[in-house]
């Protein structure tokens, strides 16, 4: 489902990806803050289109200090889980935290935007993760989740 929001402007790109972090202080007394505070706090979003004909409006938050309207819609996950559980339909959870932060998988196993207390259903089964050797000795495989829906 496509959502027109406010961005900033380093971000209004089509294919651009990010976490919507939720409110800052910043956006206190801020005339646009319902046209930004409309995504939800944690999910990953991914620009479908930049709106034309849009002006740029200032902005205490970002640090190109405008904003810029554009739709979003929730975006997929790259992700690591347990390779017993890891077909394309399933509904599955991260393994959990991993405090090995210099392996090649670690964005994978902690990816931004998905949290590990929550299900998430495969899209895809992409294969081998990047890491040579897993040092939890988690048997992994890489996978796409399907965007939130809620």
């Amino acid at each position: 489902m496509t959502t027109v929001t406010l961005v900033g402007t380093a971000l209004a790109t089509e294919g651009t990806e990010f976490v919507y972090g939720g409110e800052a202080s910043a956006c206190e007394g801020c005339p646009y803050r319902d046209q930004c505070l409309n995504l939800v706090e944690g999910r990953r979003y991914r620009v479908t289109a930049v709106r034309d004909g849009t002006q740029t409006l200032d902005c205490a938050v970002h640090a190109d200090a405008s904003v810029r309207a554009v739709e979003v819609e929730p975006a997929t996950i790259k992700a690591n889980v347990a390779s017993r559980r890891a077909y394309a339909g399933s509904g599955v959870s991260l393994e959990g935290p991993c405090p090995h932060v210099d392996c090649p998988s670690h964005e994978l196993c902690e990816p931004l935007g998905a949290d590990f207390d929550e299900q998430y259903r495969i899209a895809s089964v992409d294969g081998d993760p990047p890491h040579e050797t897993c040092h939890l000795d988690r048997d992994l495989t890489t996978v796409t989740f399907e965007p939130s829906d809620g």
